[in-house]
Formats: C-alpha cells, sequence, structure tokens
C-alpha cells in the first residue's frame, strides 16, 4: 500500500482491512508472497502485550516510528514481522501472522524446507522465514519499499473477516484483536 494515511489509523482498523492484501518480498533470489489472511492488532494504550505497553526501548524502536514502517522482532530465535500504525510517537502496529502462498512458492518451499504448501507461511515465524524477512527488515519503510510490498488485490476485496481474541500471548487475551479470512486453510491454528 502506497498510502501513509491507510497506515495511520487504529491498529484494530488496519489489522482488518489488510485481510486480503497480497503481502510480497522481493529478493535477489525472486519474489516470494502471498494474501495476508491472518493479521493481530497491538495498541498503543490499555494493552499488556503490546510491546510498546512499556514505552520506547532500543528493540521497539520502530513501533514508535512513523506509520507504514517495519516493526521486526525475535522470539524464540524466530522473526516476527509487524506494520506500524498511527501517528509517529505512538506505539501500535499489527502483526502479520499468516499469509496463503501464492508467488514464489518454490523459493519458499526452499527457504522453508518444507514442501507442504500449508507449512510454508502460517504462523509468523514460519511466514518470515519463507519470504527472507530478519532484523534487517525493522525499520524498513514499506510506502517507498520495492523489497516489501503490500497492496491490494484488484479492484474486489470482497472477504468475510472473523473476529477473535489474539494467541500465542499470555496477557489481554481478551481483547478481540486477531483477525482471519474466514474458512482459509492457511490461518495459524491456536
Amino acid at each position: 500500500m502506497k498510502s501513509r494515511r491507510f497506515y495511520g489509523r487504529s491498529p484494530a482498523e488496519v489489522a482488518r482491512e489488510l485481510i486480503g492484501f497480497e503481502f510480497i518480498r522481493q529478493t535477489p533470489e525472486g519474489l516470494a508472497g502471498g494474501i495476508i489472511v491472518e493479521t493481530e492488532a497491538y495498541l498503543a494504550d490499555g494493552d499488556p502485550a503490546s510491546h510498546s505497553h512499556r514505552g520506547p526501548t532500543k528493540r521497539n524502536q520502530a513501533m514508535f516510528g512513523p506509520p507504514g514502517h517495519a516493526y521486526v522482532y525475535t522470539i524464540h530465535t524466530r522473526f516476527c514481522f509487524n506494520i506500524v500504525t498511527e501517528r509517529a510517537g505512538v506505539g501500535s502496529a499489527v502483526l502479520v501472522r499468516a499469509i496463503e502462498p501464492t508467488i514464489g512458492i518454490e523459493l519458499m518451499k526452499s527457504r522453508r524446507y518444507r514442501d507442504r504448501l500449508l507449512e510454508l507461511a502460517r504462523g509468523p515465524g514460519r511466514l518470515c522465514e519463507a519470504m527472507a524477512i530478519d532484523l534487517r527488515m525493522d525499520g524498513h519503510d514499506l510506502v517507498a519499499s520495492e523489497e516489501l510490498i503490500v497492496r491490494r488485490r484488484g479492484k474486489s476485496t470482497d472477504r468475510s473477516v472473523s473476529v477473535s481474541p489474539r494467541i500465542g500471548i499470555s496477557s489481554a487475551t481478551d481483547l478481540l484483536l486477531r483477525f482471519t479470512m474466514e474458512s482459509n486453510r492457511f490461518v495459524s491454528r491456536r
């Protein structure tokens, strides 16, 4: 998406609307990506599961930057990819949890050492491995980027979106901030 205004809104709005968008990564090895089928919103206020909950640190600095930038972090030696939302100085973001692979499937299989399509990008760590996203992409400007592309697919955005509590966290588990493409088999398991 080439509009900073799109990202400069509440993370819940952005997370819901990203369902059905394409997410593409350009590397020297080629293109890889697919359709975003699962996201989670992380709020600036009242959300103890958010990395911004205790304020800016060296690790979460990108999360407080301008909207439309990447916030990449590690957890258990895996990377997670987020898109910064709201205005600069406000620590909110959208975690892209899963995509349905449609582009560069063989490249993603080689990066993941897996042949099953379902195992390529279902879950944030798998997604980052399949798309060669690591800490070098932290702070990357998605609005100006040719390496990381988030865009609408065609004219139609017809999709049914389900809302549920976020998964893989231990606090604020009751907040309905997980958005999934309804009945899509590439959505993460609980």
